[in-house]
């Protein structure tokens, strides 16, 4: 087997758009989950209509790209105040079923032929981020080093997709320290107690909801102008489990949790991808046992043996701090 070729890939993958695509969603699902406590299972709800209010503004009814931003960004709002509104008041389980179920709900309606006028149904919408790659600095060439090598194009991509993490990173960073932040930790541990000094939980839920979710509406345009398509299968249910499986095994509740689990995450699982494959070409894994197409559901399965043996030894996640699971459990 090359592990040249098995390294290089991995890194790639860790430090690839995609993962910053994820990193940028798991900032705002910490942002919830890991600074206020909410549980959000619809996260792909906001990259849908983030990355629907891009591609349909420019593709279908041809406004500019920051006209798309924009749209992308209210309509983010708008879903965070409708599953906001009447369940923040309820317990934390509520606001779970109605974010799963929205997700699922928009991804049922952008993908019908109803929609498909505006949307593109099942089949989506291409060729949209024209004025995107033309806003690249890059001159055109070759870049990189080793084994990896990039194009201008690449290189632009690479440049936004995690200058917005970075920002976003810093964002939250000055917001857990500031004293809403205080606010959100303290609504975490306890409710009732933030409720005894004055303080309106519904009203701090709220704010947390929308900018958690204005967050992912970002990852999902980026993700929609990296790939220049968009396609409502691509915003499955799945996707919020992998953001929670890189919160996990960063650490949540930590400014760079969802950073690092990101990167960790697509590189570990590249990195069994390309030794599976290479075992096969190698003829290490003989055919038999294990066929091509069997490669994606083992690769899963490794990753989540993987992720058992991180929560038995270090459960609170890379950057976890043990002390304060402790307090969480108190």
């Amino acid at each position: 087997m090359d592990w040249e070729v098995i390294l290089s890939d991995a890194l790639r993958a860790g430090i690839g758009p995609v993962a910053a695509v994820y990193a940028l969603a798991a900032v705002g699902l910490n942002l919830h989950f890991g600074y206020t406590g909410l549980l959000n299972f619809g996260q792909v709800g906001f990259m849908l209509v983030g990355a629907y209010g891009v591609a349909a503004s420019v593709s279908t009814f041809g406004l500019s790209l920051w006209a798309g931003v924009a749209v992308g960004i209210a309509c983010s709002v708008l879903l965070a105040l409708l599953l906001g509104l009447p369940t923040l008041r309820l317990r934390a389980e509520y606001l779970a079923i109605a974010t799963i179920a929205a997700g699922e709900i928009l991804r049922m309606f952008y993908r019908s032929e109803w929609s498909e006028p505006v949307t593109g149904g099942v089949f989506g919408l291409q060729q949209f981020a024209g004025e995107f790659y033309e806003l690249n600095p890059v001159a055109p060439d070759r870049y990189g080093f080793w084994l990896l090598n990039y194009s201008s194009r690449d290189i632009w991509v690479l440049s936004v997709s995690w200058g917005l993490v970075a920002l976003a990173t810093l964002l939250v960073w000055l917001l857990v320290r500031s004293p809403w932040g205080r606010v959100l930790r303290a609504i975490r541990e306890d409710e009732d107690a933030v409720r005894s000094l004055g303080k309106s939980v519904y009203s701090y839920k709220l704010q947390s909801l929308v900018l958690g979710g204005v967050l992912g509406s970002l990852a999902g345009m980026l993700f929609a102008l990296q790939n220049q398509s968009v396609n409502p299968d691509s915003y499955d249910p799945v996707v919020t489990f992998f953001l929670y499986t890189l919160l996990v095994l960063g650490g949540a509740g930590r400014v760079f949790g969802p950073v690092l689990g990101a990167v960790l995450f697509w590189a570990i699982l590249t990195f069994f991808d390309s030794v599976l494959r290479q075992a096969i070409q190698g003829g290490v894994i003989p055919s038999t046992v294990l066929d091509a197409s069997e490669i994606g559901a083992v690769r899963m399965a490794l990753v989540g043996l993987g992720l058992m043996v991180l929560l038995v030894f270090r459960p609170q996640g890379v950057l976890g701090s043990r002390k304060e699971m402790q307090l969480d459990a108190r």
